[in-house]
C-alpha cells in the first residue's frame, strides 16, 4: 500500500530547492501554464502545495523516460 504524503504549504525557497529552477524560471513557467500555481495565504504571502510540486517533478521524469523509450 503506497504511503500517503501529507499535504503542506511550502514557500518559494523550498520550491527552488526541490525543483532546481530559479525564482524567475518558476514564475515564467506559471505564466505559461506549465507549473503549479501558488496559493494566497494572506495579503502578502503565498505558498505552493508540496504534493503538486512533487507531481510536477514526477511528470517531468515520466516525460523524459517516455522520450527515451521512443528513441
Amino acid at each position: 500500500m503506497p504511503e500517503m504524503i501529507q499535504k503542506r504549504f511550502i514557500r518559494i525557497g523550498e520550491v527552488i530547492t526541490e525543483t532546481g529552477i530559479p525564482r524567475s524560471g518558476i514564475y515564467q513557467l506559471i505564466a505559461e501554464g506549465n507549473f503549479p500555481r501558488q496559493v494566497k495565504l494572506g495579503k502578502r504571502s503565498s505558498a505552493w502545495v508540496n504534493t503538486e510540486i512533487a507531481d510536477w517533478i514526477d511528470k517531468r521524469i515520466a516525460e523524459r523516460d517516455d522520450a527515451e523509450v521512443m528513441r
